[in-house]
């Protein structure tokens, strides 16, 4: 193993926050191709860690001279010209990576000089072009070249494309830029009310929901596609199914949230003990800022989506684990399941989870095709880069009224670690603008219903 400072960017709860997405290499029928860097078919060297940048997930670190990844079946499609791109971070820079076909020493197809990004988990996005390439289904290797020694970068993903933007096509829903300068301008022009004296200085206003209703149905990841889900237990809008649309969302007055101007969908797969759906007895929905700057917070636009988790996440997660169940209330946890996985909780106690979702977007797109890459976490405080808009930092603070046993649970989508949240917004403009300007902005603890 090489030896590196980077582990000491980021703590265990942020790491555990990443969700994993990992996409295969091989042919895709699409204007670019992403092979994520971990989902080499083999490798020399390397190793993986989670990473910081948006989707989650892992990336390739302790890279260093000589050391290599191998990916099969890359579709470099036809003649022409071939953008290709490399997401990448480094503390130090002075290398470079060699993109070859065939083996390590192959036709060179592409390269990109390693500078210092600002840190081991500061992405940023090489480009390069080339006018002659081979093409079809090819088998790339990435080749690390350094001649100061030691490590040198981290690799998230390379991009293969005829030079279309990696932001669109299938799964990009991109914002209106009509409505959504019309929602700035109204939020632009609220003036805040006056914080009294005594408020609590935390920037964070609430929804507070209950069980509304279940379905095997998923509108972000299967739209119009009923059925094709795991359960998911509903929360807020009344009527949230496969067809769900921000239309429809806005057009129903029923929501098991309050306050009433949230007509948002929230959903989390449905937990089962003994067999039996356990539903949450109450969620809180914080929107809260986790910014240096709270005041540079903009408020939800119309029909935004995004997902926090991982549904095909199947890891262990015994106890200490970050990201994970815990028991909250007198007496607390007062053991394990016997896979370890959940915990026992005191007869005096409940089962809870606290789920935390991306705070920073691109400021283009409402979704995007793995619902995670139009947004990421602000590890630093700042909202920068590819994701310059700060937005409310969503939260789901779930409690059930279980204890547990021995036997403990499951979730629909599988083993506790694959825990995992939507959120589809649908708040009335105005009611949302006044929140996000009276708490975020201003940094004050508000209730439900936007006081302090």
């Amino acid at each position: 193993m090489h030896s590196s400072p980077r582990m000491r960017i980021l703590s265990a709860a942020l790491l555990a926050i990443a969700a994993t997405l990992v996409v295969p290499p091989g042919p895709a029928q699409a204007a670019t191709l992403t092979v994520q860097a971990e989902s080499y078919a083999a490798q020399s060297g390397v190793q993986l860690e989670a990473t910081a940048d948006s989707g989650g997930g892992q990336n390739a670190a302790y890279l260093a001279e000589g050391d290599w990844m191998r990916y099969d079946g890359v579709d470099l499609g036809g003649a022409g010209t071939l953008t290709v791109q490399a997401r990448v971070a480094s503390a130090v820079g002075t290398g470079r990576i060699e993109l070859r076909t065939g083996s390590t020493t192959g036709t060179l197809l592409a390269q990109f000089a390693i500078a210092a990004t600002g840190g081991w988990q500061s992405w940023t996005t090489l480009t390069t072009t080339t006018a002659s390439h081979p093409t079809g289904a090819q088998t790339v290797y990435a080749v690390l070249r350094n001649t100061t020694g030691g490590d040198f970068v981290n690799i998230n993903w390379f991009s293969f494309g005829d030079g279309s933007p990696a932001d669109s096509g299938p799964g990009w829903i991109p914002i209106d830029q009509a409505a959504w300068n019309a929602q700035l301008a109204e939020f632009n022009s609220i003036v805040p009310r006056a914080v009294p004296a005594t408020t609590v200085r935390v920037p964070e206003f609430n929804a507070t929901c209950a069980y509304s209703h279940s379905h095997t149905d998923d509108p972000i990841v299967f739209p119009s596609m009923p059925g094709a889900s795991h359960m998911h237990s509903f929360l807020g809008n009344a009527n949230t199914d496969a067809y769900t649309t921000t239309a429809t969302l806005l057009a129903n007055a029923g929501t098991s949230c309050r306050p009433a101007p949230d007509l948002s969908a929230y959903w989390i797969p449905t937990l089962y003990e003994n067999d039996r759906a356990v539903e949450p007895k109450d969620v809180v929905v914080y929107y809260g800022s986790r910014l240096t700057d709270p005041s540079a917070t903009k408020p939800f636009p119309q029909g935004f989506r995004m997902i926090a988790g991982d549904a095909k996440l199947q890891t262990p997660t015994p106890a200490g684990s970050v990201n994970a169940f815990y028991c909250a209330g007198p007496g607390g946890e007062i053991g394990r399941s016997a896979d370890g996985n959940w915990p026992i909780c005191a007869s005096t106690a409940v089962l809870m989870f606290h789920l935390v979702f991306q705070d920073c977007w691109d400021g283009k797109h409402l979704d995007s095709p793995t619902h995670k890459q139009h947004v990421s976490y602000s590890y630093d405080g700042t909202c920068k880069g590819d994701y310059p808009v700060a937005i409310p930092n969503l939260s789901f603070l779930i409690a059930y009224p279980t204890s547990g046993s021995a036997a403990g649970f499951r979730l629909a989508s599988g083993m506790a670690s694959s825990m995992h949240g939507d959120a589809f917004f649908a708040w009335d403009n105005r009611a949302q603008s006044e929140r996000v300007k009276n708490c975020l902005v201003q940094k004050a603890k508000c209730n439900t219903n936007g006081d302090f």
